[in-house]
């Protein structure tokens, strides 16, 4: 019986900036450790497990940990870079609240500018 990834990290393989974003991370020796799922393909809920759908996922980044617990935003990131040493301590100090609320908060500001960054980075870049 295989062991179950460390993580398993959900993310808009459509977006230019999660494209680059994921591409980075998965160049680290550790990203071996974890499961890499691009949700914009439209995978039936059963491959994306308890909790979670495609809109959901296209929606705000997700991961879960190998126990299968679920989470999302800033937590989803805090624990993706607790996975990488050169990360670890963004990892730690974005777990510690009052530092989770401002990571939490700084995500949640993100979200609604983060339809026009994908037209731009689509525009900059020349992809469709």
């Amino acid at each position: 019986m295989s062991e179950a990834p460390a993580l398993t990290v959900y993310f808009d393989g459509s977006c230019p900036l999660c494209q680059r974003e994921i591409a980075l991370y998965r160049r680290l020796p550790e990203s071996a450790r974890l499961a890499w799922v691009d949700v914009s393909s439209g995978l039936p809920p059963e491959q994306l497990g308890a909790g979670l759908n495609c809109q959901a996922a296209m929606a705000r980044f997700h991961v879960r940990n190998a126990q299968g617990e679920l989470f999302s935003g800033a937590a989803a990131f805090s624990l993706m870079w607790r996975q990488f040493p050169g990360w670890r301590w963004l990892g730690w100090l974005s777990a510690w609240p009052p530092m989770s609320w401002l990571f939490e908060g700084a995500y949640r500001a993100f979200l609604p500018l983060r339809p026009w960054m994908q037209r731009r980075a689509r525009r900059l870049l020349g992809s469709s």
